[in-house]
């Protein structure tokens, strides 16, 4: 077997996803896992070159992190990839109490003995850039600070009011930190010395720099790495030039089904707006009450959405059931009054999709929202994911095919809630490129 190009663990399902989708595409055989595999799953996929592990540290706090992340980057560290990435979100939206990315960083020094750790955040592929330490983001076909982005300013979770990655990430760790910046970076410079060192990505010609930094110069004295899908990004031109990897894959379209089922736990106006436009393209809606699903006590209300879900199916047509249409309709303040209730309601809405598929026969499905895919997922039994369909018009949220358990053979879709144009459920549904 070739050693593994890269592993990478993934702070959420739908940038665990947009890594893969990444990685594949451009022609290194990935597989993403769910859970730590055993002996017999790992070796269905002994071919691959990048192996990635789903996570949910993104919904967690520091204490979880300090012993599943341990954990997680102890078996990562077993794969022996010449590298191994904490995948964050683009957005980078993170707090001390949830979703540090720092206390990340010091878990993954740690485990694999690293000095620096390598940070990309930029990742023009997906609208996302750094310029000078600061980050930056698309939304409406406009570019914005992230702390005047009109949703990452106001996630309901981690607000981004920070535009300096840095900066923001010292309220989370101690660690030094030093910036390549986008100027700097075109000049070969010799990287300071730091515990994280952040390479701005401002463009292709700046992202291609920072890979060939990153793979050259910084991987052989650390092998663990921070950063968005552009780290992927970054790395695939060094790779290439290296004659690593050959011809760029086609993939087939994956063609159309009759209907589909898509849950929804997201509050974005991006996910409104994608629903809206799917109950006027061919979908019916259910709401759902997300504080009613919420709770320890919620077998009833599962089995309501179920029935509500099929009668929609069994007419014909697609449904969408979802927790809020945009951030009008956030009950957050709700759910954050009992501990827990996040988690349960994503766990929920796994429960109904998984019904949904199976008693309609469905073949293909989509989770919304990046929280909510992570821990409903989890419900849905699937062991592995692989790229079926990449989505160039929109990256970051492809069409996956599920492996093992009752969902086996599942062509399904997670979905962050920036990601995708307006259409994106109906094109899901479509199956083309």
């Amino acid at each position: 077997m070739m050693r593994p190009l890269i592993s990478y663990y993934g702070d959420d399902f739908t940038g665990s996803t947009d890594v893969m989708e990444a990685l594949a595409s451009n022609g290194v055989e990935t597989v993403l896992f769910l859970k730590v595999p055993d002996a017999d799953l790992l070796s269905r996929f002994a071919g691959a070159r990048a192996f990635g592990l789903a996570g949910t540290s993104r919904s967690e706090a520091p204490d979880w992190m300090d012993v599943h992340l341990s954990e997680a980057f102890g078996w990562l560290k077993t794969l022996d990839a010449e590298l191994c990435h904490y995948k964050v979100c683009s957005t980078f939206d993170s707090a001390p109490h949830v979703g540090n990315i720092g206390r990340a960083i010091e878990i993954g020094r740690a485990v694999f003995g690293a000095a620096t750790v390598p940070l990309i955040v930029g990742a023009p592929q997906i609208r996302r850039y750094t310029a000078f330490g600061e980050l930056f983001a698309a939304y409406q076909g406009r570019n914005y600070r992230i702390d005047r982005h009109p949703v990452m300013a106001r996630h309901p979770v981690t607000p981004m009011d920070e535009a300096n990655v840095l900066l923001h990430l010292s309220r989370q760790t101690k660690l030094s930190s030093a910036l390549v910046d986008n100027v700097a970076l075109l000049d070969a410079p010799e990287p300071e010395e730091a515990d994280i060192l952040l390479l701005d990505v401002l463009d292709r010609q700046t992202q291609a720099a920072a890979g060939s930094l990153l793979w050259n110069r910084l991987r052989p004295k650390s092998r663990f790495v921070c950063g968005s899908s552009g780290v992927e990004y970054a790395l695939i031109p060094a790779w290439r030039k290296d004659g690593l990897l050959g011809e760029k894959p086609t993939f087939a379209d994956a063609g159309p089904v009759d209907r589909i089922a898509v849950v929804s736990g997201s509050v974005s106006p991006t996910t409104e707006r994608q629903i809206r436009h799917a109950l006027v393209n061919g979908f019916d809606g259910v709401t759902l009450d997300p504080v009613a699903l919420s709770r320890a006590e919620n077998t009833a209300t599962i089995a309501a959405a179920v029935e509500a879900g099929l009668t929609v199916l069994e007419s014909g047509r697609s449904v969408v059931l979802y927790t809020a249409l945009g951030p009008s309709a956030d009950r957050g303040g709700e759910l954050d009054s009992s501990v827990g209730a996040r988690h349960r309601l994503s766990r929920a809405l796994g429960r109904i999709q998984l019904e949904l598929v199976a008693r309609a026969g469905l073949l293909r499905a989509v989770v919304a929202g990046g929280d909510t895919s992570s821990h409903a997922l989890g419900e849905m039994g699937i062991a592995a994911l692989t790229l079926r369909m990449p989505l160039p018009q929109t990256p970051g949220s492809p069409l996956c095919m599920a492996h093992g358990g009752p969902a086996d053979g599942l062509q399904i879709a997670l979905k962050g809630g920036q990601v995708g144009g307006d259409n994106y459920f109906s094109m899901i549904r479509s199956g083309r490129i």
